[in-house]
């Protein structure tokens, strides 16, 4: 997806490495030549070709003295691997993952879902294994616990999932991990096949992390699974983190809406340490990262004098006379901002209700007005809601699309729901505008997880930002402006 391959270098930098592999080098070409100079590396691959060192070459004997060695070198302590932070907050940073944490990790997961141990997970998993949700649970969740798994060829985007839905239907797995965005598009698979139905809400439960669920897709999903079933799917969540290992805690009984991490996991203990309105979640356990790779520095700064690590995220309690019935995640404790009126704005409650709102035309959010009067929303659009509410085919552009007086007053009736709820000037926002350009990668705008950087978002799109607070009604909505 990448153009520039910037993040790519700095990670080649920051690492050194002795050998990279890839499983095509034509089709990385442009990633390879971005590299050219910047390392050492043998380049090994499954297909072999000039200054390709193939895989069956390195094929050795698993039995030879030095492998035993190796093998029986292991420690707990022992870095299993590297991972950098998919950047949701920054650049990335390298989290050293050691064999401690990953195997505490999968002993707490395998206490807390005991249904692992009665019947082996099967999964079609597309999860990026770059990333602790796909490379340290999924992945380690079928390892420790003799399950199976298929790797999905599709992915959360328009023309690929597709693919995800042929290989269930295939496959017929046990249980799906997935991220909301996913779920997001599952959904509107399930909604218009009922044949994929019955094989989606045969699986024992669904696990969504990496972001908050919207409501209405959490709601929709209960219906649709009742409707098919006559029983409500088990929907779980969990929430940690790249210095986690990333399990953390985890919802392991079923909350009764959306948006419950559940307690610790065994052996985690968390710290809430209050943060101007908010309280900040700190976590210890012997799933935690012991630092970042060659970053003393920051290393440092991650740990508060009682060996806690900061993640910087907010919680609160679902109810405060009982910490048993979980955390709900309260957003990033830097993303919130004040208003000049002084009133805080809680940037991941906001952006969840504003997508509730604003269903099925608002994809995702970000959330703009810091020391402005009031809130703007930014909005990715879902191409394909608004060309249904348009009545408009595929070849027309998206910009007349998004222009259409029907997707304009659906976006105004639902600033209008938010306004009417009264719940002040942070729980609103006073105007919305529809992005016809999508999150660039390359600009830090969006992980390989689909979660939105708030603020890239906003500091590359300065223009949008201005248009939004202008002058001219044609460039952004208002509540005003919906003829309801």
């Amino acid at each position: 997806m990448s153009s520039d391959h910037g993040k790519l270098r700095a990670m080649i930098d920051l690492l050194d490495p002795g050998v990279i592999f890839v499983s095509d080098p034509a089709a990385y070409a442009a990633a390879l030549g971005a590299l050219g100079g910047r390392h050492g590396a043998r380049l090994v691959a499954s297909n072999p070709g000039e200054g390709v060192t193939p895989t069956s070459v390195i094929e050795g004997d698993a039995n030879s003295a030095r492998v035993r060695a190796a093998f029986e070198a292991i420690t707990p302590d022992t870095v299993a691997r590297l991972l950098f932070t998919s950047g949701s907050t920054g650049s990335p940073k390298v989290v050293i993952n050691t064999h401690r944490m990953l195997t505490s990790s999968q002993e707490a997961h395998l206490a807390v879902c005991p249904l692992l141990a009665e019947e082996p997970p099967a999964l079609v998993d597309w999860l990026p294994w770059s990333h602790t949700f796909g490379a340290n649970f999924t992945t380690n969740t079928v390892l420790r616990n003799g399950g199976t798994m298929y790797i999905d060829d599709g992915k959360p985007m328009p023309g690929m999932i597709e693919r995800t839905v042929r290989n269930m239907m295939e496959i017929r797995p046990t249980a799906c991990f997935n991220v909301p965005r996913g779920y997001d598009l599952l959904l509107q698979a399930l909604e218009g096949d009922a044949a994929f139905r019955e094989i989606f809400f045969n699986m024992r439960y669904l696990f969504y992390a990496a972001a908050a669920l919207p409501e209405s897709i959490w709601a929709r999903l209960r219906a649709l699974s009742e409707e098919t079933t006559g029983r409500a799917m088990p929907m779980v969540s969990a929430w940690g983190s790249t210095e986690t290992a990333p399990l953390a805690t985890y919802c392991h009984f079923q909350a009764d809406r959306s948006g419950n991490i559940g307690v610790p996991v065994p052996g985690v203990s968390l710290k809430l340490v209050p943060a101007g309105e908010k309280l900040e979640v700190r976590v210890k356990g012997p799933n935690v990262t012991p630092g970042y790779y060659r970053r003393p520095e920051l290393s440092a700064q991650a740990f508060d004098e009682e060996g806690y690590y900061g993640i910087g995220d907010a919680v609160r309690l679902a109810n405060p006379d009982d910490p048993n019935a979980g955390l709900f995640f309260d957003g990033r404790v830097s993303e919130d901002f004040k208003l000049t009126s002084g009133t805080w704005v809680s940037v991941g409650a906001l952006r969840l209700a504003g997508i509730d709102a604003l269903a099925p035309v608002a994809q995702d959010i970000v959330i703009a007005g810091h020391d402005r009067h009031a809130v703007g929303f930014l909005i990715f659009p879902n191409e394909a809601a608004c060309r249904r509410l348009a009545g408009a085919d595929a070849e027309t552009p998206l910009s007349l699309v998004l222009a259409h007086a029907a997707v304009r007053e659906h976006v105004a009736q639902g600033l209008a729901q938010l306004k009417e709820a009264g719940k002040g000037a942070s729980r609103q926002a006073a105007r919305a505008r529809l992005l016809a350009a999508p999150p660039n990668p390359d600009k830090g705008e969006i992980t390989d997880k689909a979660y939105l950087n708030q603020r890239h978002v906003l500091s590359n799109r300065a223009d949008d930002v201005a248009l939004l607070y202008g002058d001219d009604p044609g460039e952004f909505i208002s509540p005003f402006q919906s003829k309801g």
